[in-house]
């Protein structure tokens, strides 16, 4: 089975009083391109949630976020008695001198680390921080799953399409204008034309071959068949097989102009232009397989 690239998966939970939400978003891109967007202090957990997702994906842009929302409860507070009697003893015996006012309680109080805000306990952390690891792992399982249901609808999509370039590639097989008889008949005809000129029937003999050889689409159909056959053997294996279908798309597109270059009738010609519609469709289809 083969996977896209795009895909869209979300994990939330609640962690305590905080409640959190994982999502991510990927695209077709040429490589892996993971970016991550977290609040400040959680760094450690989007890096475990950047590597969980290379690990797992081959190719695409990824847009992995994560929120956090907290209740809005007043933060406990507490004093640092130790210091703050530290503090005091120490102005204590400090003298003060004239015209400075002696230290007060709320000074005492203002100074950095007398008093603690504990917003969320250890405990509280400790528990969010699993969780959050916990939702990473549903997160990427939800991810893988979104990019396998779209390759399915991709696998078939893309299927059809072969089926009409083989349509496509017999239809100018068997096209009456490729017959031996109707290459001599037009033949016959421009050298009849320009035998009237006064050039040189052996001349014009050797010019004919020629341009029957030119004119001749065989190898390019020889070649449409073979890429048809591998294509189905890269959708049968499945797994990371978009970066060779796509190639197969460049050559199909090189065959289908050649095609339409050597055809020498209008029933010839909109065959291939036929068939350079549908290799279009099938190069942008094969683009958002991983």
């Amino acid at each position: 089975m083969i996977s896209s690239m795009t895909g869209f998966a979300r994990a939330a939970g609640t962690s305590g009083p905080v409640q959190w939400a994982w999502e991510v978003r990927s695209v077709n891109g040429r490589g892996l391109d993971v970016r991550v967007r977290v609040p400040n202090g959680f760094e450690a957990v989007g890096e475990v949630a950047r590597t969980a997702l290379q690990k797992t994906l081959g190719r695409g842009q990824c847009q992995l976020s994560l929120g956090l929302t907290r209740p809005e409860t007043a933060a406990r507070v507490r004093v640092n008695e130790a210091l703050l009697a530290s503090l005091a003893e120490a102005v204590a015996r400090v003298p003060v001198p004239e015209g400075i006012a002696p230290a007060t309680m709320d000074g005492l109080l203002g100074i950095r680390g007398v008093i603690e805000s504990d917003e969320q306990p250890a405990a509280e952390a400790e528990s969010l921080a699993r969780d959050l690891a916990e939702g990473v792992v549903r997160l990427v399982a939800d991810l893988v799953e979104s990019r396998r249901a779209e390759g399915r609808q991709l696998q078939e999509i893309v299927a059809g399409q072969l089926h009409a370039i083989a349509e496509l590639t017999m239809a100018a097989e068997g096209c009456p204008a490729r017959r031996p008889e109707a290459v001599r008949e037009r033949l016959a005809a421009s050298v009849a034309a320009l035998s009237e000129t006064g050039l040189d029937p052996e001349r014009l003999h050797q010019e004919a071959v020629l341009l029957a050889a030119k004119a001749d689409v065989r190898e390019e159909l020889d070649r449409l068949r073979a890429h048809l056959s591998a294509a189905g053997d890269l959708l049968a294996a499945g797994g990371a097989v978009g970066r060779r279908l796509d190639f197969l798309s460049q050559e199909f597109g090189r065959e289908a102009n050649t095609l339409c270059a050597k055809a020498n009738d209008v029933s010839l010609s909109r065959i291939g232009l036929d068939l350079k519609a549908v290799v279009e469709q099938f190069r942008e289809q094969v683009q958002n397989i991983e």
